[in-house]
């Protein structure tokens, strides 16, 4: 018994008739007839009762129906199964810094032959793609999953001011938000990331300020380069102010309790991701 004929018979009898089948499978009529003949002889019945008019199932033929749709599929995630292993798409977004680096080689430390494509979108794109499929995980910070995906928290991502080099500020070792207030805060629109947004102008309105709006748009290489120009100040991932090379500006840590968002792994809540496993321990992430 061979899956081609298995394919073949369940073709013939979701249609009932062997000359749509043989259309449906993209073959002559008589390669369809000639295996499902086969097939009968090698189960010794008759899968189908012939006549003129009609064809249609005989009692053998509906019970092998069930097993051999059954069988199809077990073949197809069989071949997913090793499709899978050619690599792992995962979605990244700005600041993840030196994290990633430590996930990525500690991901090839424990699956060497298998190949990661770093995919760099919005973060509701990153969530509708791992919703979909089409990611097998992806990084958010903070981010409100939609239904189908739940976030695994990974680590607290710190945040840290970014400042002129040259403003008094830039020499402390740490300072308070509330010190902030007279310069003008250059963030992202809140559309793009409301987490961070809300986060740091919260902090502003609890220190007693409401910050001043300072140029808004752009990457965040334009704004430090701004903020390299004139009195300006926006916050940084710590864990990416570490590989940034902007001499022209500081960034000073928050006093404690301090500003953080939390870093997650979005995966899909029905389907493990492939790899799923491996890539957790990459990220250090233990089950409570």
């Amino acid at each position: 018994m061979e899956l081609r004929q298995l394919n073949y018979f369940v073709a013939v009898a979701e249609e009932l008739h062997f000359g749509r089948a043989a259309e449906r499978l993209h073959i002559v009529q008589s390669a369809v007839s000639q295996q499902i003949q086969r097939l009968e002889r090698e189960l010794g019945a008759e899968l189908f009762d012939r006549s003129p008019r009609r064809v249609r199932l005989t009692g053998a033929g509906e019970r092998l129906l069930p097993e051999a749709r059954a069988v199809l599929a077990a073949a197809e995630r069989a071949r997913t199964s090793v499709v899978a292993t050619a690599g792992l798409r995962l979605g990244t977004s700005t600041g993840l810094g030196a994290h990633l680096d430590r996930v990525l080689a500690a991901f090839a430390e424990r699956v060497p032959d298998v190949a990661v494509e770093l995919v760099s979108l919005p973060a509701g794109e990153r969530l509708e793609r791992v919703a979909a499929g089409r990611l097998d995980a992806a990084f958010v910070r903070s981010a409100e999953p939609p239904p189908g995906v739940r976030v695994l928290p990974l680590w607290p991502d710190p945040l840290v001011a970014a400042l002129p080099a040259g403003h008094p500020l830039a020499a402390r070792d740490e300072i308070d938000v509330a010190e902030l207030a007279g310069l003008p805060l250059a963030l992202t629109p809140r559309v793009t990331n409301p987490a961070l947004v809300d986060l740091v102008v919260g902090a502003c309105h609890a220190a007693g300020f409401e910050p001043v709006p300072g140029p808004a748009g752009g990457s965040l290489h334009d704004t430090l380069a701004v903020i390299g120009t004139r009195p300006l100040w926006t916050v940084v991932y710590a864990s990416h102010a570490r590989v940034l090379h902007t001499p022209r500006v500081a960034y000073v840590p928050f006093r404690a309790p301090g500003l953080a968002l939390v870093t997650g792994l979005a995966v899909s809540a029905a389907r493990p991701a492939r790899h799923l496993e491996e890539l957790l321990l990459a990220c250090g992430h233990h089950e409570n």
